[in-house]
């Protein structure tokens, strides 16, 4: 039980990698330990997609904001909403082609994010690092051609995966008293955001501050507190809405918007 926790309460994302392969026995244990995640209906609508090829993963960079581990990590894994499958045995059984629509998605990318916590949570298990990456879902349609998916297919969540290199501070959460509430949905008062919040904000600049490139980017936007740093640098209004866009498109490209 111990072990458990400490490897959970020990989670942090790494993004320098060593350069050694992971076998394909260690591989094959942490994805096995994916497919036993919970899954709606026992349908397990999801896939998983290994990458490790250097040429692939170099087309793979620029959909992922050109981030350094894309290309360093040893493996790459990109976990997908997957009805295609599904789809196909339900058409030799001359049953229905359902899940073609958006709460069909979404049950699809429930199923691949629970698969891809448990494959993480193994990875950690056996010593390999992860770092998950957003751009997955921001840059799904460019991923799924590079990936080339059929409809019915679409990238939800995927991490870079290798033996890490380097061994980062533990980064702050926010505490129970702002996460759980009891019973019904308990809203919060104005001097217990400050109070939820002060810890975050201050242990964030002190993040950003102390790294050369971040202090620039501080810097140069004329940001002064975290909060202008998640909205006004990182996710601004303006890059959500393209997104949102670019997702939109690839739902309806994969036929998930019917």
């Amino acid at each position: 039980m111990k072990l458990f926790y400490d490897t959970l309460l020990s989670h942090r994302s790494i993004r320098k990698y060593k350069k050694r392969p992971v076998p394909d026995r260690i591989l094959n244990k942490i994805l096995s330990a994916g497919t036993r995640a919970s899954s709606s209906g026992n349908m397990q609508p999801y896939s998983i997609i290994v990458t490790t090829d250097e040429k692939l993963k170099e087309e793979l960079l620029p959909a992922h904001f050109n981030q350094s581990m894309v290309t360093e990590a040893p493996v790459l894994l990109t976990f997908c909403a997957d009805f295609h499958r599904m789809r196909m045995w339900l058409e030799q059984n001359d049953a229905p082609e359902n899940f073609d629509n958006f709460m069909s998605f979404m049950i699809g990318s429930i199923d691949a994010t629970l698969a891809s916590q448990n494959v993480a949570l193994a990875a950690e298990a056996e010593g390999l690092g992860i770092c998950f990456m957003g751009t997955t879902l921001a840059s799904n349609k460019e991923i799924s051609r590079i990936l080339k998916l059929p409809k019915h297919v679409v990238p939800v969540v995927g991490f870079s995966l290798g033996y890490p290199d380097e061994m980062p501070e533990l980064r702050d959460r926010l505490n129970l008293e702002a996460i759980v509430h009891k019973d019904i949905y308990q809203d919060y008062s104005r001097e217990e955001i400050t109070k939820i919040y002060k810890e975050k904000e201050e242990e964030g600049m002190k993040r950003y501050k102390s790294n050369p490139d971040l202090k620039e980017m501080i810097q140069k936007t004329g940001v002064n507190n975290l909060a202008q740093v998640y909205t006004k640098v990182k996710y601004t209004k303006e890059s959500h809405i393209k997104y949102s866009e670019d997702v939109f498109s690839c739902l309806e490209k994969q036929g998930f918007l019917n």
